[in-house]
C-alpha cells in the first residue's frame, strides 16, 4: 500500500469562489481508477502555512504510477495544479514494517 499526501496553499483568497472551484475539480481525483480512501484536507493547525490537504491510498507502485502518469491527473497537473498551487509538500508513505 501506498499512501499519497499533499499539502497545499493556493494562490486564491480564503473562501473565494476560485478556492472552491480549485478544490471540486481537486476532488474530481477520486474518480481516477486506482485511487482509493481519497480525501481534501483543510488544515487546522497554525504550526505551517498549508491550508489544505489531499490524502488517497494505491494498492501498489503500478496503481500509483498509472494515476500519476495518468491522462487525467496529468492534465490537472497542467490546467490547474501549476498555476494555482503558491507552495506545497508531497509525501508518499508505505506501512513500517519493524526488521
Amino acid at each position: 500500500m501506498i499512501r499519497h499526501t499533499v499539502a497545499f496553499r493556493l494562490i486564491h483568497p480564503a473562501g473565494s469562489a476560485e478556492e472552491a472551484a480549485f478544490l471540486q475539480a481537486a476532488a474530481e481525483l477520486a474518480d481516477i481508477p486506482g485511487v482509493q480512501k481519497f480525501e481534501v484536507l483543510r488544515e487546522v493547525s497554525p504550526k505551517n502555512d498549508f491550508a489544505f490537504g489531499l490524502s488517497m491510498e494505491f494498492d501498489d507502485q503500478a496503481a500509483y504510477d498509472a494515476y500519476s502518469f495518468g491522462p487525467k491527473h496529468s492534465a490537472f497537473v497542467t490546467e490547474r495544479w501549476q498555476t494555482e498551487v503558491a507552495d506545497f509538500l508531497e509525501v508518499d508513505y508505505v506501512p513500517f514494517t519493524a526488521s
